[in-house]
């Protein structure tokens, strides 16, 4: 359920006919080179940041496996069977995407690419042939799957232009309870990249973060963004 490292899972019976599991953030996060830094208070704005938009697409009637933020640093969900899959939703040109088409880096992309990852290795990058023939999920699902990335981004971006931030990239998650897919994450620091429209030099690039100082410094960005 997101992002490696971060978290720990605890089980809970609720009353009603789902189970509760309680995810514990960390201050550490593991870089792309699978260094693990530790950033003073990142569980903190980590819970912060992921269950402010899961509540704010929860009233766009996006289904979600989230239920509540049980504390300053761990937040609820539903337990669901996850999808072994990642989401990239690609608003803009990202380093192997303007190589392939000969474009600037960042670029604006008129329609998102959406790209599946699955594995921890270094080429991730699968299609969805690739889902289909290993059971990853089945056809119908992955339309589900498909048409609620689109829907999650057009929020989310749309949420960040009006604060002239650009939405570069969000991976998604899903997983399914009782036939239903839910989105299970993440919105972290490692899974939202934006850019600064008009301060451009102002956040660290978020294809970069390979510092404590650059994390805590983009994840005090985007704390401050929900909280202003």
């Amino acid at each position: 359920m997101g992002e490696k490292g971060k978290k720990n899972i605890k089980s809970d019976s609720t009353k009603s006919m789902q189970e509760k599991i309680i995810i514990d953030y960390h201050d550490y996060f593991f870089t792309s080179k699978n260094n693990k830094l530790a950033v003073k208070n990142l569980a903190e704005k980590s819970v912060s940041i992921g269950s402010f938009f899961f509540e704010y697409i929860n009233g766009y009637n996006i289904p979600c496996s989230f239920i509540k933020k049980e504390s300053s640093r761990s937040i609820s969900f539903i337990r669901t069977d996850e999808i072994p899959i990642k989401i990239k939703i690609i608003n803009s040109a990202d380093s192997r995407t303007a190589k392939i088409f000969s474009i600037k880096i960042g670029s604006n992309l008129q329609l998102p690419i959406i790209e599946y990852h699955h594995g921890n290795q270094k080429e991730t990058l699968i299609s969805e042939s690739h889902i289909i023939s290993f059971n990853l999920c089945n056809y119908e699902e992955l339309k589900i799957i498909n048409r609620l990335c689109s829907k999650v981004n057009a929020i989310v971006k749309s949420f960040f232009e009006r604060r002239n931030i650009n939405l570069l990239e969000l991976t998604c998650m899903f997983g399914k309870f009782e036939d239903k897919i839910l989105l299970i994450g993440d919105f972290s620091p490692l899974s939202i990249k934006i850019a600064d429209i008009i301060n451009v030099e102002k956040l660290p690039d978020p294809y970069k973060l390979e510092t404590a100082s650059l994390m805590n410094k983009y994840s005090i960005f985007l704390a401050k963004l929900i909280n202003g």
